[in-house]
């Protein structure tokens, strides 16, 4: 996992504290100025293609199919499924989680539709209930769906999707960020700051975009591995099971 404070100093006087921040008048919360930027931006903002990428100030961690803003006050964790392979990130801000993964799409249509319909019909039918509505990023799936595989106890999520050229891009935000507008703001930042990195080669409809471990994680892995290098960086874990959308 991956992490840093967007203040290296402590925190003294609250005016001191805030200088680089700013307070977003409808939500009334404080937001690091960078993801403020993003959060409010409104139409035209990302996330991105990698065509159309902006020349911003943003730090972004490099996992191939995916460049992700670098996270601030929160972690961004690696989710690795039984074979290795990076299958999503996650951002881990207190109680919330913003869970992010890409998938090839048609060159003609986008695919958001259709994929939340069919997870609708799928977290329904399954014991969950959801239900089609309107946010930030458009029309998203508000949804309660099992803590984890096999348990009945529910916790709200919240599905949003975009379509860009050739790729879909979809995020699930849970805890308090799945239905507060307040505690999703950040979190929705960091999703309009991510670039996707679609490449040239044929994929199928709904094929995962791949995903790499950056070279800090490749280098915490290698040093886990010898006992007598000091391990720097925490190796990727294997996260929660995602909602598959194929």
């Amino acid at each position: 996992m991956f992490g840093r404070r967007n203040r290296d100093e402590p925190q003294g006087d609250l005016d001191e504290a805030t200088d680089d921040l700013v307070v977003d008048p409808e939500l009334d919360v404080v937001l690091d100025d960078r993801i403020d930027r993003l959060a409010l931006g409104g139409d035209g903002q990302g996330p991105f293609d990698s065509a159309d990428a902006p020349d911003d100030d943003f730090v972004r961690v490099d996992l191939g199919g995916l460049r992700v803003p670098a996270p601030v006050d929160s972690e961004l964790r690696l989710e690795m499924n039984e074979g290795g392979q990076v299958t999503a990130a996650t951002y881990v801000m207190g109680r919330s989680s913003l869970q992010v993964s890409a998938f090839a799409a048609p060159r003609s249509e986008g695919i958001w539709q259709e994929v939340r319909e069919e997870m609708l019909e799928g977290i329904n039918s399954a014991g969950g209930s959801a239900e089609i509505g309107t946010g930030s990023f458009g029309p998203e799936l508000r949804a309660k769906v099992p803590e984890a595989p096999g348990k009945k106890a529910l916790q709200p999520a919240r599905f949003v999707g975009i379509d860009g050229p050739r790729w879909f891009l979809r995020g699930m935000f849970t805890g308090p960020a799945a239905t507060d507008p307040g505690a999703a703001a950040a979190l929705e930042g960091m999703f309009r700051g991510i670039v996707v990195v679609r490449g040239a080669d044929a994929m199928a409809p709904r094929d995962q975009l791949p995903l790499v471990l950056p070279r800090e994680a490749e280098m915490a892995m290698e040093q886990a591995a010898d006992p007598s290098e000091p391990r720097r960086m925490p190796a990727p874990e294997r996260g929660p099971e995602i909602t598959e959308i194929q």
